[in-house]
């Protein structure tokens, strides 16, 4: 099939070539002529590991094309998917639309033949209603251009895999064509066994939405529980092992430490209680502002715990961060725990030399006053702390013994809790983590 991708950031980026990939003619639609350029040239301007050769893959074989042009990029498309950004409002907690709005706006009109739009944005519960009474309005072709929306489930660092070895599809919409489209542009992840959904506009826009809530709340309920481990002495991490075992509670999402950051979960559960509120069912929703308050404290105890290995005070000490990503195998610095300690270490007088294997350069853009190194050991050399804050696997296979040499006192907090605390502390290092006692 013929299609269109709105928006080349990392989810448009990432669709289209992965649309390309299962066959599909894909042409990628961007406002931003030098992204455009270099997505062209097969440079892809984020870090996302397999993209980049499976982008420059499908561009040789001419199954992928990027423009700025929309009159170009729809011509002739049966799909035009919408992957455009909505962030959270400056000063609200509710999203931002304008993008979606004015890529709607720009490419309604240029719509004079039977198309299907997909969104795929994550939107407030009852914005794909009203878009598609507003592309109706404005499309020449009217009523034969319909509208599906179809959720991403995108985890960075995995997103290629997550696209076409997803663990499920959702489709929103009213119109058995549309479902019949969207089948047809999936055939390949379907003939794979692939799980379909089809559920109204709401139900769908929902989803999403509810996933990220959930997963918020998750991670934020063992880092309150690791609150009550620090009061009674217990250990956060052997608390989590025992919980793990239960099947109708498991595993993942429950490891205690810094909390979450990025561009999805803390702007969408905001966005999820304002429009709750709008809709008049706030109260439903009122546990996540103690989601959100108790993943900031995280990152406000972190300081505290590299205070305390510093003696009391930050005043004047070398402060080693390890980290600056929101999460490892992303170079995506948006909302980062890592960075908000680093600054606020650093505003505590500190003098502080921050390294990521990824994100340096987005890091250097977003906190320009941070100082910078080019290794951990770098990093590190003449430190009394070393703040490990994003679990890269390179910061797992530091030797302590041969790092402690670099230091000027080998103090550590582990701020996910992915270190072996026993190898470090048997290499002299003073350990001290989240929700775990200073000896355990």
């Amino acid at each position: 099939m013929r299609m269109t991708v709105v928006g080349t950031g990392y989810l448009g980026a990432t669709h289209a070539a992965c649309m390309a990939e299962l066959g599909h003619q894909v042409v990628g639609l961007d406002t931003d002529q030098a992204k455009i350029e270099r997505l062209t040239a097969g440079e892809v301007p984020f870090y996302e590991p397999g993209l980049a050769e499976l982008m420059q893959r499908q561009i040789i074989a001419g199954r992928l094309e990027f423009t700025t042009d929309p009159a170009r990029a729809v011509a002739g498309s049966q799909v035009v998917f919408l992957c455009v950004g909505t962030p959270q409002k400056h000063g609200e907690y509710a999203a931002d639309l304008s993008q979606l709005h004015g890529a709607t706006d720009t490419l309604a009109p240029l719509l004079d033949q039977p198309c299907l739009v997909v969104g795929k944005s994550t939107v407030p519960v009852g914005t794909a209603a009203a878009l598609a009474e507003r592309i109706r309005q404005l499309a020449p072709a009217g009523a034969d251009v319909e509208l599906a929306w179809n959720p991403e489930f995108l985890r960075e660092g995995h997103a290629v895999d997550d696209t076409l070895r997803p663990d499920r599809l959702v489709i929103g919409t009213a119109s058995g064509q549309a479902e019949k489209t969207l089948r047809e542009v999936y055939a390949p992840l379907l003939d794979a066994g692939v799980p379909l959904l089809v559920t109204d506009f709401a139900t769908s826009e929902l989803v999403k939405t509810a996933a990220n809530a959930f997963l918020a709340t998750k991670i934020s309920f063992i880092n309150a529980m690791a609150e009550v481990c620090e009061a009674a002495g217990a250990d956060v991490s052997q608390l989590s092992a025992a919980l793990a075992y239960d099947p109708r509670i498991g595993g993942r999402f429950l490891n205690a430490g810094l909390g979450f950051g990025g561009g999805c979960l803390p702007k969408d559960i905001r966005a999820f209680m304002a429009r709750a509120g709008e809709l008049g069912a706030d109260q439903a929703l009122t546990f996540l502002r103690e989601v959100d308050e108790i993943n900031m404290r995280r990152r406000v105890r972190t300081v505290d715990l590299a205070r305390e290995q510093a003696g009391g005070s930050l005043l004047g000490r070398r402060v080693a961060v390890l980290g600056a990503a929101f999460k490892p195998e992303s170079d995506d610095v948006r909302d980062s725990p890592a960075l908000h300690v680093a600054a606020a270490v650093q505003l505590a007088g500190a003098h502080v030399r921050v390294y990521d294997p990824q994100a340096m350069a987005n890091a250097k853009r977003t906190f320009p006053g941070l100082s910078y190194a080019g290794s951990a050991q770098q990093a590190v050399e003449g430190a009394h702390v070393v703040l490990l804050l994003t679990e890269w696997q390179e910061f797992l296979d530091l030797d302590p013994a041969g790092l402690g040499s670099l230091v000027a006192e080998r103090r550590v907090v582990d701020g996910r809790s992915c270190l072996d605390a026993d190898r470090w502390r048997a290499a002299g290092w003073t350990y001290r983590a989240l929700g775990r006692p200073r000896q355990g």
